[in-house]
């Protein structure tokens, strides 16, 4: 018997271990539901992250099935923790594709994570939606990956801005993860914007995810006497880090990116994280109806004010959902094209225009970090 007869007959006989890994699935229409994956880091030292983009993606997907789904299915989603390790990404999504046989895919936050699964998801031809991964290389892997959230290279832009126009800092120190793509994507975009604005980098420091101990690179930084201090981390390690620098009496601001966005920031850094500044998504003091509408129904249903992951998981699963809309499709290559259509969606983080390189075209603000609170400082656009 040959291989293609052999493979017919297989696929016959509905074998399930061997439909889960070819083409013999089930095609569009011959499900009841129309499923798709998400993953991201529930668990591990950033598990709020995963968290938040969790619960925002499950309030889209609520709203759209109370409503009486999509093409006439409801939504179902298939959760998977990658524990914060980018194998474990690349391992869970190929799951979610060849075994859950998802439509699409949404997630991850870390840019690393993406990273490494994002290849995969391309060359499956199963579109990938990541919320907040902002390291540029992200959707450089392929026409079926996309995002919601503003890069690297503008997160930079803002920040060096802010340090240099709004703070009047002529002199910045700079702490970033080696093992981070996005801590090492943002600092750089950080130092060649700041330089731009007339401003010095008086010590690039380094330290890797994980470090308990900062002091020898925070002591260095101190005799440098910087203006402030740039660490595009992740919050884990920004609030050792707040707390640390405190305690060596370097006293200048700290900035930071995204990455700093979780309610667990403060209860590790406390009020060593007064006085800094960050660039984020969104703000939830916004007046904007619309964001308001959001934060409203989040601290409802999870008794806490929605992060800005909350809020990009959110975007994403609703950019999705008019993407199939609009495609009147879950096949692959017609989703794929009409997500990356997306033009001015009316999203909670602003709207959101997928642009030709498949990021997203919209504006960041700055938060302050006063008295435990994220308060709005500013607005900077493209």
């Amino acid at each position: 018997m040959t291989n293609r007869i052999r493979l017919f007959v297989l696929c016959l006989l509905g074998i399930p271990a061997f439909i889960a890994l070819t083409s013999c699935g089930p095609k569009e229409g011959a499900s009841s539901e129309i499923v798709i994956g998400e993953y991201g880091s529930l668990t591990g030292k950033d598990a709020t992250f995963g968290i938040s983009t969790q619960n925002g993606i499950a309030m889209a997907v609520d709203a759209v099935n109370k409503a009486g789904g999509l093409l006439g299915k409801q939504i179902r989603v298939v959760v998977e923790d990658d524990q914060g390790q980018a194998e474990q990404a690349l391992t869970v999504v190929t799951k979610l594709i060849t075994k859950d046989q998802v439509i699409a895919v949404l997630g991850e936050v870390a840019s690393s994570n993406t990273l490494a699964a994002a290849p995969f998801a391309q060359k499956s031809g199963v579109p990938m939606i990541s919320p907040s991964s902002t390291n540029i290389a992200v959707t450089e892997k392929g026409d079926y990956i996309s995002r919601v959230c503003f890069i690297d290279p503008f997160q930079g832009f803002v920040m060096a801005k802010f340090a240099a126009s709004t703070l009047k800092m002529k002199n910045v120190a700079i702490l970033r993860d080696l093992k981070s793509a996005y801590s090492v994507g943002l600092a750089d975009a950080f130092i060649e914007n700041f330089k731009k604005f007339g401003g010095n980098i008086v010590t690039d420091q380094s330290y890797s995810g994980g470090d308990p101990d900062f002091s020898a690179q925070l002591t260095s930084i101190k005799s440098k006497n910087p203006d402030g201090v740039f660490v595009p981390g992740y919050y884990s390690e920004v609030g050792l880090i707040a707390r640390q620098s405190k305690k060596l009496g370097l006293t200048v601001p700290l900035m930071g990116g995204d990455g700093w966005d979780s309610p667990s920031l403060q209860e590790i850094g406390g009020d060593a994280l007064n006085g800094s500044f960050f660039s984020n998504h969104y703000a939830a003091d916004d007046p904007n109806p619309v964001i308001q509408t959001f934060v409203s129904a989040y601290r409802a249903r999870f008794n806490q004010t929605p992060d800005g992951l909350a809020a990009l998981g959110y975007d994403a699963a609703n950019v999705l959902f008019e993407a199939i809309r609009k495609a009147n499709s879950t096949e692959g290559p017609k989703l794929r094209d009409a997500i990356n259509q997306t033009k001015d969606f009316q999203g909670v983080t602003g709207k959101i225009t997928i642009n030709k390189d498949r990021n997203a075209d919209k504006p960041a603000v700055v938060l302050e970090i006063r008295g435990g609170k994220f308060l709005y400082r500013e607005t900077i656009t493209p």
